[in-house]
């Protein structure tokens, strides 16, 4: 990482104690209240749990020192989703999605959305600058895409679509803001589902949209105060803690992913591999150039589901789960939720366990699937 970077990671877990009085707690305290007192004129102090809450703050404030941006605190990963578009997008509007990201938010549109008159779009991520983005008002972009780790030029798209008037948002799950900076790259708005890497231990769901646009910002802010679509003081407390473990995790991960990926490349139980690490991946020369680290997402395609349920199943050091970014290591066959992804294909995310302990794990499933 820069020093930048670095020094960003260093100071986030002491964010609270500049606000410390002595023999106040080191640790934020969880504020479990729905009402807080007031009397008289209610102006400037805290009135109603839907509307703030000191915990949501203080994992506001950690997201937004990552982030370099206001940050808002959501539910789950798909309630920052929601929001922004029900926030910013009016009927009449089209969208443009990736066909080969994270499914709930193109079943979202179709099912829901479309409802209100806002209509979408989809493209390959690999191609995603192809055809230009007249006509759209927002663009979403997830790269690396999930599940299948294609990428996008960040960058390139954020300066095409603002050309033709759209706002641009991306979607940094795979990610975190410690693997790749989309608001940096000129992105207008980043969201992610911190129920993966950030919070890490695999026991809450939250997310947060954050974004260096004022106006964006409070148009969002207000969206949540008025739908209710707010976070639990717990669920924040637990990704606060998670957040201060981040860097030290999503090292290990990513640098434990760099070598396995490496091995699965040149294992004859393996038919591909796809990772943005590797330097015959098709997007490795983008990634190089957008992303800090190249994730802890493996795409690994077996000879057959058989084959790949398999591997999951006789491995003791991988749980069968599906979602990613915990502790420990996790994998899933992807078509089982209709994915376009061949029947063989796994998705590993690689956990924090000891990285040749893991491998020898993973290379002896292999050789009995």
């Amino acid at each position: 990482m820069s020093d930048s970077q670095n020094a960003r990671a260093a100071s986030l877990s002491h964010l609270h104690s500049g606000s410390l009085a002595k023999g106040d707690p080191l640790s934020t305290p969880i504020v479990m209240s729905s009402v807080f007192h007031l009397p008289g004129d209610p102006a400037g102090a805290r009135q109603y749990g839907r509307f703030d809450n000191p915990t949501w703050e203080a994992v506001e404030a950690a997201l937004a020192h990552l982030e370099d941006a206001d940050a808002i605190a959501f539910p789950s990963g798909m309630a920052a989703i929601s929001s922004v578009f029900l926030a910013l997008l009016s009927g009449g509007d089209r969208v443009l999605l990736p066909s080969d990201g994270y499914y709930t938010p193109r079943v979202l549109l179709e099912k829901h959305l479309i409802r209100l008159g806002i209509r979408y779009d989809t493209r390959p991520t690999a191609s995603f600058l192809e055809g230009g983005f007249a006509g759209y008002r927002m663009v979403l972009v997830e790269t690396p895409s999930n599940p299948g780790l294609d990428v996008c030029d960040i960058r390139a798209v954020a300066e095409a679509a603002h050309a033709a008037g759209a706002i641009v948002v991306a979607d940094n799950t795979t990610m975190t803001p410690y693997g790749q900076r989309p608001l940096d790259l000129g992105v207008d708005i980043v969201l992610a589902a911190d129920t993966k890497a950030p919070n890490g231990h695999s026991d809450v769901l939250f997310g947060h949209v954050a974004s260096r646009n004022g106006e964006m910002i409070e148009t969002i802010r207000e969206w949540r105060k008025l739908a209710g679509v707010i976070p639990g003081p717990f669920e924040a407390w637990l990704v606060l803690r998670g957040l201060e473990t981040l860097e030290l995790r999503f090292d290990r991960m990513c640098t434990s992913a760099e070598i396995i990926a490496a091995r699965l490349a040149d294992h004859p139980a393996i038919r591909s591999v796809r990772y943005p690490g590797l330097a015959g991946d098709p997007s490795h020369a983008l990634s190089k150039t957008q992303m800090l680290r190249f994730g802890s997402l493996i795409g690994l395609t077996l000879g057959s589901e058989e084959q790949a349920e398999a591997f999951i199943d006789t491995c003791p050091l991988i749980e069968a789960t599906t979602s990613f970014g915990g502790v420990h290591t996790s994998a899933e066959r992807r078509a089982r939720w209709g994915d376009d992804v061949a029947e063989g294909f796994v998705r590993l995310s690689v956990g924090c366990e000891p990285t040749e302990t893991l491998w020898q794990a993973i290379d002896a499933a292999l050789k009995t699937a």
